[in-house]
């Protein structure tokens, strides 16, 4: 804003330079006759020449001097000021002398040439003077409208956005309209409110975790009080293993193995956030997939087809938190069998992964993937929301896909490229 007041001065200064030089210039005596003078003063001094009488003309006003600079015609309206030839010499009233038979026998004098000059004159100088008012005045006014309309809504979004990085999401924007930035200073307001739901959702998001690695921890606790307090009791004896000792062990590694993954979760969702994923793939036999698919079935409730004998291109260690995530969903909310297909794209392996559970609703079937997002029908379930929206992200980085479908159960799709 100040270049612009530093050009709007300029602009003052330009223009009265322009008034001081049209004064100036037409304020000078030396004008030259127009056209229009010199043919009446040789009109005139030929008709006294001719008849020595002066044409009648009332439109002009002039003067007819003898050889002696008396006047012997006089048209003005006022005769306050003596005519001579000096006299318009001095005042630079277009004049001419009357020649005859060689000899200056007077001279006629126009006198009110000046005043149409002068006339002419000031008619400039005033239309000047209003254009120059009127510019300023449009310039003062684009001024204004400026300030108004794009400053000020730059000053608040600046001061707005001091407000956000200083953490406060609860101050809103004012937004007006009728500016050129009301779209975006409402898109900006918009970006608070989503900070702000971002904000809430991750403080649910450690609220969830830490409510959810409670219970393996707490598990994992009284089982191992369990077997130390069976150890204290059985202090040097022979200790005899059992098959509930067994199954309490498979529980403290159960238990550590849901840990392991919320944290993977947590971890691998901050990850996305900072684009840090790191992924490397590499060819592998489609087969390695059934071993992946060992690895998580605990509950052996899944039945797995025959798999196309091809080479795949991908990252194992990625793939395997892909379909560990899958399973652990499915293990929670269907609790049924789960069936494993294949299917040979043009340039994809398709895996399908299907449990005979209630299925997502058809409203949230393209809300699952999405990142802290949980199924209305599924509130009561502890989870964080971040299990397939992760394997989602990998198997895009993988340059493969995931889609979900709900029929009869949930059926995921994974497109593995082939190598």
């Amino acid at each position: 804003m100040k270049r612009y007041y530093s050009f709007t001065v300029l602009l003052v200064l330009l223009l009265t330079a322009g008034l001081f030089a049209v004064v100036k210039i037409t304020g000078t005596d030396d004008f030259s006759q127009n056209n229009e003078d010199v043919l009446l003063l040789n009109e005139l001094a030929h008709k006294m020449v001719l008849d020595d009488m002066p044409p009648e003309n009332t439109e002009r006003e002039y003067v007819i001097l003898d050889r002696n600079g008396n006047a012997i015609y006089d048209n003005r309206s006022n005769y306050s000021e003596v005519i001579t030839v000096e006299t318009a010499m001095q005042k630079c009233y277009p004049y001419t002398y009357i020649i005859e038979n060689n000899q200056i026998t007077g001279s006629v004098v126009l006198t009110d040439s000046r005043k149409q000059f002068d006339r002419l004159r000031t008619d400039i100088i005033a239309v000047y003077c209003v254009c120059g008012f009127l510019l300023i005045g449009a310039a003062a006014a684009f001024g204004a409208y400026i300030r108004k309309a794009i400053l000020l809504p730059f000053a608040r979004m600046k001061e707005f956005a001091s407000y956000v990085a200083a953490g406060d999401l609860d101050r809103p924007l004012e937004m007006d309209k009728g500016n050129l930035f009301g779209a975006f200073s409402e898109s900006f307001d918009i970006m608070r409110e989503e900070l702000k739901a971002s904000r809430a959702r991750e403080q649910e998001l450690i609220a969830s975790l830490s409510h959810d690695l409670k219970t393996p921890v707490t598990g994992i606790k009284l089982t191992s009080e369990l077997m130390a307090a069976v150890f204290a009791q059985n202090k040097g004896q022979e200790i005899t293993v059992t098959e509930d000792m067994i199954v309490k062990m498979n529980n403290i590694y159960k238990r550590a193995d849901e840990i392991a993954l919320l944290v993977g979760d947590l971890f691998a969702s901050t990850l996305e956030d900072l684009g840090a994923f790191k992924i490397k793939c590499s060819d592998e036999n489609s087969a390695v997939i059934a071993e992946l698919v060992s690895e998580y079935d605990d509950r052996r409730l899944v039945r797995i087809s025959e798999i196309p004998q091809v080479i795949v291109h991908m990252d194992k260690l990625r793939l395997s938190q892909v379909i560990g995530n899958i399973l652990f969903n499915s293990y929670k909310y269907a609790d049924t069998p789960i069936d494993i297909s294949f299917r040979l794209d043009e340039s994809f392996l398709e895996v399908s992964i299907r449990d005979s559970g209630p299925g997502v609703p058809e409203d949230e079937i393209g809300l699952i993937t999405n990142k802290f997002y949980r199924g209305k029908e599924h509130g009561d379930k502890e989870g964080s929301g971040l299990g397939l929206y992760i394997a989602r992200i990998l198997m895009d980085k993988m340059g493969g896909e995931l889609s979900v479908r709900s029929e009869n159960g949930l059926c995921v799709t994974l497109l593995i490229p082939l190598s």
